[in-house]
């Protein structure tokens, strides 16, 4: 799993560590685990609807932030569980492009076991880090 959840980084939150092998991948996985703090299980979350969501930014954790805000925008505004199924960021040397295709369906109780409702990213210990070959982000959530 490319996300761990951590327990005691705030008593009213959740945060979680994002991981990945590229830029890409740690979104993909942080877009995941921000999704499973909502719902218990990924595989209910079926690709009825796509969303093409592009976003520019000159930082990159600003960057991974407004994504993320993004996929909680369509939770509260079309009741939309969203899954990344492709995501590309290209660097235009003054900003960050990210282009991605989200998948998901509406909010369905009969099938999708809600756990919390996830109203917001905060900015703290919010960070994103290239260390080792490896890209993490780590996230906590107002819930």
């Amino acid at each position: 799993m490319p996300y761990r959840y951590l327990p005691d980084i705030a008593t009213a939150d959740a945060a979680f560590e994002a991981t990945g092998a590229t830029r890409e991948e740690m979104f993909v996985a942080a877009a995941d685990a921000l999704t499973n703090v909502m719902v218990e299980d990924l595989a209910t979350v079926h690709p009825r609807q796509e969303i093409e969501i592009i976003l520019e930014h000159e930082d990159l954790d600003l960057l991974l932030f407004a994504f993320l805000q993004e996929l909680i925008y369509y939770k509260d505004a079309r009741r939309l569980l969203l899954r990344a199924s492709s995501l590309t960021i290209a660097d235009t040397g003054s900003v960050l492009k990210l282009r991605a295709t989200a998948r998901g369906e509406e909010i369905d109780p009969g099938r999708h076991s809600m756990i919390v409702d996830v109203k917001a990213v905060t900015l703290h210990r919010f960070a994103v880090e290239h260390r080792d070959g490896t890209w993490r982000a780590t996230v906590v959530l107002d819930i």
